[in-house]
């Protein structure tokens, strides 16, 4: 069914569902036991699921957008995909019911960037962490980040159902979850379970929060945020990508929150970006402020992302 909602609209909507066919092509490869592990580097693992799932989001954004840029975590994807992989018509439902933000009104696909990350947290998936894997889409205009879609495919629901979507698009609200506000009484922060160094520390030890919570995946970290389990993510290395932070940015920003680099920098996520996030990420719910915590950041570990290159 052809739409004539406003393209951005039609983009993330279908991102929704296409992001849904995805984590059911992540429980699908778990089902059959054979993950296919591929070491991409140190501490960087690629399995079956990573690939099949970019297969199936980018096969499908690119039936629907010939025109838009999209860049995978796994490089250049086969776009010769199974049929019951392919989304082929947008998803009119969110169009009809949600309204498009003016500023985004009239865009042309040659404008937006889609960053893809199939499966965020893929040690966690092979290690038996499911609800902490996400699949990401994130899009981008004039190199900002406006809309995300976060989707978990094992999160059990009140009904028994595996899964969950939540997506943001800035001025023009958020859904799949209502948000919950972290406790008043203290301060909490979630960071990095894997990627941990002396600069990293060095910015938790200064902020003195009353619990750090060590767990992997962005999308699981923003989430966390959105759940009032963390005031602040904080993660002060080049450890995650550009397709981590953009989707996830654009749902937490939708919600009231902002994600920026331990500078206080929007990343940029124009087609030209380089991929790594090199001056790492801090994240801050709404009601929190953000400069404040940027404040309590060691000029020591501002110098040393101020050093890195790319952002």
């Amino acid at each position: 069914m052809a739409s004539s909602a406003p393209l951005v609209m039609r983009v993330v909507g279908s991102s929704i569902k296409i992001a849904q066919r995805a984590g059911k092509i992540i429980r699908d490869v778990m089902c059959r036991g054979d993950l296919a592990i591929v070491e991409k580097g140190k501490d960087d693992l690629q399995t079956e699921a990573d690939r099949s799932a970019q297969r199936c989001i980018v096969a499908s954004l690119s039936k629907l957008f010939p025109n838009v840029t999209i860049i995978g975590e796994e490089g250049q994807s086969d776009l010769n995909v199974p049929d019951d992989w392919l989304i082929t018509e947008p998803n009119v439902e969110f169009t009809e019911k949600h309204d498009c933000p003016g500023p985004l009104a009239d865009l042309k696909e040659s404008e937006i960037v889609i960053w893809v990350d199939p499966l965020d947290g893929t040690s966690e998936y092979t290690q038996g962490f499911l609800e902490r894997v996400t699949v990401l889409i994130g899009i981008a205009v004039n190199e900002r980040a406006v809309g995300g879609v976060i989707h978990q495919p094992y999160y059990k629901t009140d009904t028994g159902e595996l899964g969950r979507t939540i997506w943001g698009l800035k001025g023009g609200g958020s859904g799949g979850m209502v948000p919950v506000p972290p406790p008043a009484d203290r301060f909490l922060v979630t960071t990095t379970r894997s990627h941990s160094n002396t600069i990293v520390q060095s910015a938790l030890d200064a902020l003195e929060a009353d619990d750090v919570l060590r767990v992997g995946g962005a999308g699981y970290k923003v989430l966390q945020l959105l759940e009032g389990k963390a005031h602040a993510y904080v993660f002060a290395s080049a450890g995650c990508k550009k397709w981590d932070t953009c989707g996830p940015e654009a749902v937490l920003e939708a919600n009231g929150g902002t994600l920026t680099d331990m500078l206080g920098r929007h990343y940029r996520y124009g087609k030209d970006a380089s991929f790594p996030n090199s001056a790492g990420v801090l994240g801050t719910v709404a009601g929190i402020s953000h400069e404040t915590i940027l404040s309590k950041i060691p000029e020591t570990v501002k110098l040393a992302m101020n050093k890195t290159v790319g952002t």
